[in-house]
C-alpha cells in the first residue's frame, strides 16, 4: 500500500511517501520553491515523492492531510460566539475553505480525476499526526506521548500513551492558550518578526542573564493536571486584529501581543534596533519561563503514564535547550525526537497513522537517520559545473575530481585543519530543519574566531547565532557532559569544562552545544570525514552549519555552486567533485 502524506495550507508545508510500513520520501517544499517555511500546496514536494517511488499518481492508495477541520466544531462554535473575533474568523474560514478544497487540487496536482481521490482521502486531525510522526516512527513498543506547539484544529497541547501501533490521547489544551504562542509573542516583542524566528531568541538566550522571569511567568497560569492558561490581557490572536496567511508563499502571522506587555516590559524592539543587554536578558527570561512551564507539562505527562520514555512533536519540540534538559528536569529517562517536529512533520505522522489505521499491521519502522530527500548523481553535479564554468573561472576558482572518497576525505580534513570553509553536499537530501552533514558548511571548531567568520562572510546574519558540533558517536562521552546519542541535533547539552577551549568555534557562550552524534551506520560519507579529521588534529568533531544564505538549505547542485560563488566559502566538495578558490596569504 502506498500512502501520501501531506501538510497543506499551513506553515512548512511537505510529502511523504510511506509504502507497505516503510518511509521512502520525505521532503518539504520550501526547498524546491527557495521560500523559508513555504506555505500553501506542496506540488513539487509531491512530485518528488512520486517519482523517487517510482509511482504513478493513480497508484497512490491513500491521500493522508495532517487537518480535520471538523475537529472539535462544537468548541470552535462556542468560542467564536462569545469572542466575535473578526480578523480570525475570516482567515480561519479562508483556510478551512482551502482544506475543503484538497481533492480537487490533489487531482490537478497530480493529473488524475477528482472523483478518483475523493474516495482515497484521509483527514488526521493536527496534534494526533505531530504525535504519530515521532510515535510510530520511534523505538518505542511503549511510550508516553506529548506534542506542544502554537495551534492545529483549535488545539496547542496533547499528550497520551503509544502501545504498539496505537496511540492513546489522554488530555488537550485547547485553543486560546499555548505555549508555543507565549514564545512566539515575546519572539515578536524582541523585534523578530518572521515567520520561525522563535530558533533565533533560543540563541540570543544564552547571552543574557533571566532577570525577567517573574515578569514573562506572569504571562501564563499553571494549573493542576499539567494544565496552564495564558492571562489573554497580553495577547491579541483570539481577538481582533491577528492576520495569519497560509496561502501559497512566505508564512506571515500578525502581532499577537498587546500593549499590556510593552507596559510590563517595557517598549518592544523594532528589527531594525541594536541588541541590548536588556533583550538579551528578556530572551534568557523566556527560555527559563518556557522550560519550567514545559516541565510541568511533561512531569503531568510522566505521573499519568509512569512510563520512562517519552515521544515528543510539535513545533516547541525544536527547542533543542529544552529538550537537552528533558532527563534533568523530568523523570523521563529516553526521549526521541523526529527531526521535522515542526508543521512540516505532520505530513509523516499522516501517513504512519493512515498506514496502521487501514492495515492494523505491526510496526516495522524505526527513523534512524534524516535523510530522505532527493539525491543526485555525478552527470548532475557534472551538468551544473559545465553549465556556471565562466563564473567559476572568474571567481578564480580551479576545478578537480578525486577519483576515491578515501583520498577525498584526507585533503578535504587537511584544509578544514588549515581554517578553510568548506560547502558539503552529498547523498540524500535532510529531512526538516537542521543541516545533517549530507548539505553543510562545515569548518574547524577549533578556531575561536570560527564562529564570527561564518556568520559575517558566508551566513550573512548575527553574531550572536551558534553553529552545532557533529561528533562521532563513539567519542560522545569525551567532550559532552550528560549526552545521549541524538542524530538529529535536536539536543543541547553542556560541553566537557577541559574541552571547551579545544572547541571554541561550537561551544555557546554558556559553554554548551547544539549536539549531533554521526555513526558509521547513519551516515558513512560523513562519519569518515570526521574521522579523516581526527586523524589530522585529534579532534572527532567538525563544526556544522547549513548549507544556505539566508535561503532554504540548498537542495540541488546548481543550488550549492551558486551559493559557493556568491559567499566567501573556500572549497565546495559536491560529489567527489572540488572547487577551489585560491589559498589567499
Amino acid at each position: 500500500m502506498d500512502i501520501l502524506g501531506l501538510n497543506a495550507y499551513h506553515g512548512d508545508v511537505s510529502a511523504v511517501l510511506v509504502r507497505d510500513g516503510q518511509l521512502v520520501a520525505a521532503i518539504e517544499e520550501e526547498r524546491f520553491r527557495r521560500i523559508k517555511h513555504c506555505a500553501g500546496f506542496p506540488d513539487r514536494a509531491i512530485a518528488e515523492c512520486l517519482r523517487i517511488g517510482n509511482l504513478q499518481a493513480r497508484d497512490v492508495d491513500l491521500f493522508a492531510v495532517s487537518r480535520s477541520p471538523r475537529a472539535h466544531l462544537w468548541r470552535k462554535a462556542l468560542f467564536l460566539l462569545r469572542h466575535r473575533p473578526k480578523q480570525t474568523i475570516g482567515d480561519r474560514l479562508r483556510n478551512i475553505a482551502s482544506i475543503g478544497k484538497l481533492p480537487a487540487r490533489i487531482a490537478a496536482s497530480i493529473g488524475v480525476d477528482e472523483h478518483s481521490v475523493r474516495p482515497r482521502m484521509r483527514y488526521v486531525e493536527h496534534h494526533p499526526a505531530h504525535i504519530a510522526s515521532a510515535a510510530l516512527v520511534s523505538p518505542f513498543d511503549d511510550a508516553a506521548v506529548c506534542s506542544i506547539d502554537g495551534f492545529g484544529d483549535f488545539v496547542s497541547t496533547s499528550w497520551g500513551r503509544l502501545a504498539g501501533s496505537v496511540v492513546h490521547l489522554d488530555r488537550r489544551v485547547f485553543f486560546p492558550h499555548s505555549l508555543g504562542l507565549l514564545y512566539l509573542a515575546v519572539t515578536q516583542y524582541l523585534g523578530f518578526p518572521n515567520y520561525g524566528d522563535e530558533f533565533k531568541v533560543m540563541g540570543l538566550a544564552p547571552y543574557g542573564e533571566p532577570r525577567y522571569v517573574r515578569e514573562i511567568e506572569s504571562l501564563v497560569n499553571l494549573r493542576d493536571g499539567g494544565m496552564f492558561e495564558l492571562d489573554l490581557s497580553y495577547f491579541s490572536h483570539w481577538s481582533d486584529g491577528v492576520q495569519m496567511t497560509w496561502a501559497d508563499g512566505e508564512p506571515t502571522i500578525g502581532r499577537v501581543f498587546t500593549p499590556k506587555l510593552e507596559a510590563l516590559l517595557g517598549p518592544a524592539r523594532r528589527r531594525d534596533e541594536p541588541l541590548e543587554a536588556k533583550h538579551e536578558a528578556i530572551a534568557a527570561s523566556l527560555q527559563t519561563a518556557f522550560e519550567r512551564a514545559e516541565a510541568h507539562v511533561l512531569r503531568h505527562v510522566y505521573e499519568s503514564t509512569k512510563n520512562p520514555r517519552l515521544c515528543l512533536a510539535g513545533g516547541c519540540a525544536m527547542n533543542s535547550v529544552a529538550n537537552g534538559k528533558i532527563r534533568e528536569n523530568t523523570p523521563f529517562r529516553d526521549v526521541f525526537i523526529q527531526p521535522a517536529s515542526g508543521d512540516n512533520g505532520t505530513a509523516l505522522g499522516a501517513a504512519f497513522d493512515a498506514w496502521h489505521a487501514s492495515s492494523n499491521a505491526p510496526r516495522s519502522f524505526v527513523m534512524e537517520h534524516g535523510y530522505w530527500g532527493p539525491e543526485f548523481d555525478d552527470a548532475a553535479m557534472t551538468s551544473a559545473l559545465s553549465e556556471q564554468a565562466s563564473a567559476i573561472r572568474s571567481a578564480g576558482c580551479t576545478q578537480r575530481r578525486w577519483a576515491d572518497d578515501a583520498t577525498l576525505d584526507a585533503w578535504t580534513a587537511s584544509q578544514i585543519a588549515a581554517g578553510r570553509v568548506v560547502g558539503w553536499f552529498q547523498g540524500r537530501m535532510e529531512w526538516g530543519a537542521r543541516a545533517l552533514g549530507n548539505r553543510s558548511i562545515i569548518a574547524d571548531p577549533r578556531r575561536a574566531d570560527m564562529r564570527d567568520i561564518i556568520n559575517t562572510r558566508i551566513k550573512f546574519r548575527e553574531r550572536f547565532r551558534p553553529f552545532a558540533p557533529s561528533i562521532a558517536l563513539e567519542a560522545i562521552g569525551d567532550y559532552f557532559v550528560g549526552a545521549v546519542p541524538d542524530p538529529f541535533m535536536l539536543q543541547v547539552y553542556p560541553i566537557r569544562p577541559d574541552k571547551r577551549a579545544v572547541v571554541p568555534a561550537v561551544t555557546h557562550v554558556d559553554g554548551s552545544g547544539r549536539l549531533q552524534t554521526v555513526s558509521r551506520e547513519s551516515n558513512p560519507r560523513y562519519w569518515n570525514l570526521i574521522k579523516a579529521f581526527e586523524r589530522v588534529t585529534g579532534v572527532p568533531m567538525l563544526l556544522n552549519t547549513s548549507f544556505n544564505e539566508n535561503e532554504p538549505i540548498v537542495l540541488r547542485p546548481q543550488e550549492a555552486l551558486d551559493c559557493f560563488l556568491r559567499t566567501h566559502m573556500d572549497v565546495l566538495v559536491m560529489g567527489r567533485h572540488v572547487v577551489e578558490r585560491p589559498v589567499v596569504d
